[in-house]
């Protein structure tokens, strides 16, 4: 036995994790950027007249399908063959699609291609999210998904500055040629991260899981200068394999409903909504050049959001994080459709999405990191994903329908309904998980061979 999470959970914060949030981080910073673009792109097309409001539902809804079948497959082979191996294949996925779309010839043509790109950005999330929770110790995770969600969210700010500047001067194309470059750089830059040695432990790989452990404790404590601490001796019985069926078992059931929610509210309030509101802005009158200005007040809502979550995500726990942040989220959305004035109006914006994206650095960046057991962990991520992105590839057509008929008082109502489900949900089902490491929060979960009692985790401090 190698003994993998006790390992890495005693090891000190060093410039080891700041690397590994780096490298993790800006991959989903970039799948922000690819995912958000789509708003300033598809208003630059319609003014173009390469589009109109349709065909911008089928762009939006081409990218939440590749999101979906990219987020079970991260999942399944995630699980299956690493987290390494998963991270990797989607970055350069999305970054080759990204570059096609520079000389895409027609809008059909680029919807195909906003397809492909899906497929990588629905995995990155996934990968991102599974792969910090290994590394990091359970008395900095909530503080280092905060972090994590940062970086992501800096994604969205940093496309709204560039397409002011690139889309009148390059054209839309430009923006999709800084995805391409940024995703493909990076896959090099992670060429060397280290697989996850939890995952290699629970595969049985323990000669490897070993070797990645003793390079990482001797990189730690040349860092430190000081002894590693004794860490705690897990002893567990084998895990059964992973399979859909397990997130269905006693225990585990209630986390994948939860996480299930979650993803659906992210997809419904921000991929969906957030991306239509350059679309929304021009219609109601507004030049692209300045409903991006708006757009881009707005947008510190995302890196604020995520301090929010940083200075609070430990104190309050990842539970309580979520049940403060999306009141105060549903209380702005409900203001915002009766504001008409030009100061007020981004104002209210910007604080439901800094509301909003605390929201997501408590849940959507942490919380799913920590509700599944190692052996399924990223197939439970998967799972809540594929369902987020399922449920919510009719979004674009509802908020279509709801804005040609109801105008922006539909689309909030639908924004409104969503928080709500949420709040239940995790105020009835969701289990705290602040300072627990992933070992214990496998306890009393149904991950044992049928026939084998559930016995849980029974530790020790080694001598």
């Amino acid at each position: 036995m190698v003994n993998a999470g006790a390992r890495l959970d005693r090891l000190p914060i060093t410039a080891f994790h700041r690397k590994l949030l780096y490298l993790i981080g800006l991959g989903g910073l970039f799948d922000s950027f690819d995912i958000y673009l789509g708003g300033s792109v598809l208003a630059a097309l319609v003014e173009e007249g390469w589009s109109d409001v349709n065909m911008n539902a089928w762009f939006i809804s081409a990218t939440f399908g590749g999101m979906t079948l990219g987020a079970w497959l991260a999942g399944v082979l995630g699980d299956r063959y690493g987290r390494k191996f998963t991270y990797q294949t989607n970055l350069l996925i999305f970054g080759l699609a990204s570059l096609a779309a520079v000389f895409a010839p027609s809008m059909s043509w680029l919807i195909f291609f906003r397809f492909v790109m899906g497929l990588g950005l629905g995995a990155e999330l996934v990968a991102a999210t599974g792969m910090l929770s290994e590394f990091i110790p359970p008395n900095h995770r909530g503080r280092w998904y905060a972090l994590m969600s940062c970086l992501i969210n800096f994604g969205m700010f940093l496309q709204t500055v560039l397409s002011q500047y690139l889309i009148p001067n390059y054209s839309w194309r430009s923006m999709f040629l800084v995805a391409a470059v940024g995703a493909l750089a990076l896959w090099f830059a992670r060429k060397n991260m280290p697989e996850s040695p939890r995952w290699l432990e629970q595969q049985g790989r323990f000669e490897e899981a070993e070797a990645i452990l003793t390079k990482i404790e001797t990189q730690v404590q040349s860092q430190t200068g000081a002894p590693l601490p004794d860490p705690v001796v897990l002893t567990r019985q084998a895990q059964s394999p992973a399979s859909l069926a397990s997130l269905f078992k006693p225990g585990i059931l209630s986390r994948t409903i939860v996480a299930s929610i979650i993803c659906i509210v992210v997809n419904t309030t921000a991929f969906s909504f957030v991306t239509w509101l350059p679309t929304f802005f021009v219609k109601e009158g507004l030049s692209v050049a300045s409903s991006l200005e708006f757009l881009t007040f707005m947008s510190f809502g995302g890196p604020i959001g995520a301090i929010v979550g940083y200075l609070l995500a430990d104190k309050l726990g990842r539970r309580l994080g979520i049940l403060y942040s999306v009141p105060c989220a549903l209380v702005f959305a409900l203001i915002y459709p009766f504001t008409r004035d030009p100061i007020l109006t981004p104002l209210v914006g910007f604080l439901f999405l800094t509301s909003l994206y605390a929201f997501f650095a408590f849940g959507f960046y942490g919380y799913l990191g920590e509700l599944f057991p190692t052996a399924f962990r990223l197939r439970g991520i998967g799972f809540a994903h594929t369902v987020g992105r399922a449920a919510t590839m009719a979004t674009p057509f509802i908020v279509a329908v709801l804005y040609t008929h109801y105008e922006i008082y539909g689309v909030i109502g639908l924004v409104a309904i969503s928080l709500v489900s949420v709040f239940i949900a995790v105020l009835f089902w969701g289990l705290e998980t602040r300072n627990r490491t992933l070992e214990q929060l496998e306890e009393h979960v149904d991950i044992m061979p049928n026939n084998q009692a559930d016995s849980g985790l029974v530790s020790r401090t080694s001598p």
